[in-house]
């Protein structure tokens, strides 16, 4: 296939994309996941095709009225679903079907407290590992990226920010910090979706509940930093562990509140 790519783009260039224009995203919709689906419908229907190059990001941010946050993770998210691939410095890419890969999890499929339970479960088997081997293998500068993290999710909730950006970077920290390339690709099936309170944000009106829970968290990140920057493995298992019972425990709570209303 890059063969084949490559000599395309000696003929005449990259096919840069320019007859697609999509509408403003209106919130409280899940952003990062609506764009996804917009961008998957463009593919799927054929108006992108193999070989031609995504809009810019400014394209997509002006087109979209989103953030360019949104947009690295809408890219990301296509990425891992096997629809598009990136060339660094130059955009990404409608990739050929024949390369894209069968397993993903869909944002589409999110659309229940039900849903987010079960990727919570999924996610305690996998992050509790991670955690373990990362306080095992951690380099130096694995261990900085986790502390930024860490320290740039606590400024963001101290500011009264939601802090999905930032909660989202400290779990893709710990991955890296494995040094096993699986785990950070795995977790680019989840993407944006990694982080629950995004996708269940009409259940999540009340501020004041919001923002205990994010201390909370900030505290819970805190633990499972200090205890991979100590090589404890077994303590950064516990406190991973703790981190995501605790959160699949409050969404159950929420779940169960809104079947009784």
């Amino acid at each position: 296939m890059a063969g084949k790519s490559g000599a395309s783009e000696g003929r005449s260039g990259p096919n840069l994309v320019q007859g697609i224009e999509l509408a403003p995203l209106s919130p409280p919709a899940n952003l990062t996941a609506e764009l996804v689906r917009r961008l998957s419908a463009e593919i799927r229907a054929g108006r992108l095709r193999p070989g031609d190059r995504l809009p810019t990001e400014q394209a997509l941010m002006r087109q979209a009225g989103v953030s360019r946050t949104v947009v690295r993770e809408a890219v990301s998210a296509l990425r891992a679903e096997g629809l598009v691939m990136t060339r660094q410095g130059v955009g990404a890419f409608v990739a050929d079907p024949a390369a894209r890969g069968q397993v993903r999890i869909d944002p589409t499929e999110m659309q229940s407290l039900a849903d987010v339970l079960q990727v919570i479960e999924l996610r305690i088997a996998i992050e509790t590992e991670a955690a373990g081997l990362a306080a095992e293998r951690r380099d130096e500068a694995a261990l900085a990226r986790i502390e930024a993290a860490a320290d740039a999710f606590a400024q963001a909730v101290d500011a009264g920010e939601n802090a999905v950006a930032q909660d989202l970077e400290f779990h893709r920290a710990i991955f890296a910090a494995t040094g096993n390339g699986f785990f950070p690709r795995f977790l680019e099936f989840l993407g944006p979706l990694l982080i629950p309170r995004q996708t269940v944000r009409p259940y999540l009106e009340d501020g004041a509940a919001r923002a205990t829970y994010l201390s909370r968290v900030r505290e819970e990140h805190g633990q499972i930093a200090t205890a991979i920057a100590a090589g404890q493995s077994g303590q950064a298992r516990i406190a991973m562990r703790r981190h995501l019972t605790a959160s699949r425990d409050r969404y159950a709570r929420i779940a169960k509140a809104a079947r009784d209303q």
